[in-house]
């Protein structure tokens, strides 16, 4: 049984001990780069053309190159098949800027000679890499997780007048969300979700916020500067199916409260109920079982790139 499994755009299956990135990868000194994170399921990549399509939206808010997207379906469906059926497994597709050195080198061509690149734009770094799915997993899915709030420190209009923060992109520059995770741990919580200066819910540092009310589903808004969330997407379109009223639109601190159930969707997670929201006790609903069985079969199906 493997334990890693790493694949490069030219479809060729590394080895994972093997050094890859080199020293100056932009990727590594700055974090600039995106990158998706997919479940894989029975061998196969879950949702993953909903992966692809971020992928491509993120790709685009960076400036990098849009991505061969035939490249990285065939390396995710290699590294997947060569994962495995017997366990899930966490599959990461990694976009980079490329080689410093590359770039400082484009720079001095183009000013050299004042015109487009000799020889193309400079070479980025791709790669699709698998791993078990980490411990705190099941527990999170069977048992919930607890949640403290914390503020992002920035207002809900920073999306839309300041768009080179990235926020609706996901990229490698992840350090603040990992620090607010080992807070939360230093505070006794599993988790957290951000708020805005206005005290309006936003996301949590890895999964996106869903609340519950009667037969609704809501979640805050693209425009607000979260991340729009694959799985909240396939949650969506299997609840609107069986008559679920599904929902974008501003939620306050107060309303995570007041909820039936407030859950965290993610990739790998799928759906974890929050069981204790700043030290709040939340009981689950008579139906969240339903919202796990519908997550399920959402993230089944490939999704669809006309979708994003």
């Amino acid at each position: 049984m493997v334990e890693r499994v790493l694949v490069t755009l030219d479809g060729a299956i590394r080895d994972p001990d093997a050094p890859l990135l080199y020293a100056d990868d932009i990727g590594a000194l700055r974090g600039d780069g995106i990158f998706e994170t997919v479940l894989v399921r029975d061998g196969v990549p879950c949702a993953l053309e909903l992966h692809l399509a971020r992928l491509r939206r993120s790709a685009e808010a960076l400036d990098l190159p849009a991505p061969e997207l035939e490249a990285w379906r065939f390396a995710v469906e290699l590294a997947a098949e060569e994962w495995g059926k017997d366990r899930d497994g966490t599959l990461r597709m990694v976009l980079t800027r490329g080689r410093d050195s590359d770039h400082a080198g484009a720079g001095e061509r183009v000013a050299n000679k004042g015109g487009a690149l000799s020889g193309g734009e400079p070479a980025t770094t791709g790669y699709v890499f698998v791993v078990p799915v980490p411990e705190r997993v099941e527990k999170a899915r069977t048992e919930g997780v607890s949640v403290i709030t914390l503020s992002r420190g920035i207002s809900v209009d920073v999306a839309q007048t300041a768009p080179w923060l990235l926020l609706g992109a996901k990229t490698l520059s992840y350090a603040t969300n990992m620090a607010a995770l080992r807070f939360a741990q230093r505070m006794g919580a599993d988790d957290v979700i951000f708020t805005s200066t206005e005290h309006r819910v936003l996301e949590g540092p890895r999964s996106t916020v869903v609340v519950q009310r009667d037969n609704q589903l809501i979640t805050p808004p693209a425009r607000n500067g979260v991340l729009p969330g694959t799985t909240q997407r396939a949650l969506f379109t299997q609840a609107e199916k069986a008559g679920w009223e599904c929902r974008y639109e501003p939620l306050f601190t107060a309303d995570l409260i007041t909820a039936d159930a407030v859950w965290m969707l993610s990739s790998i997670t799928l759906a974890a109920r929050v069981n204790s929201l700043d030290g709040l006790r939340m009981s689950a609903p008579e139906n969240a079982g339903e919202i796990i069985e519908m997550v399920n079969r959402g993230i089944a199906l490939p999704g669809s790139l006309a979708d994003w």
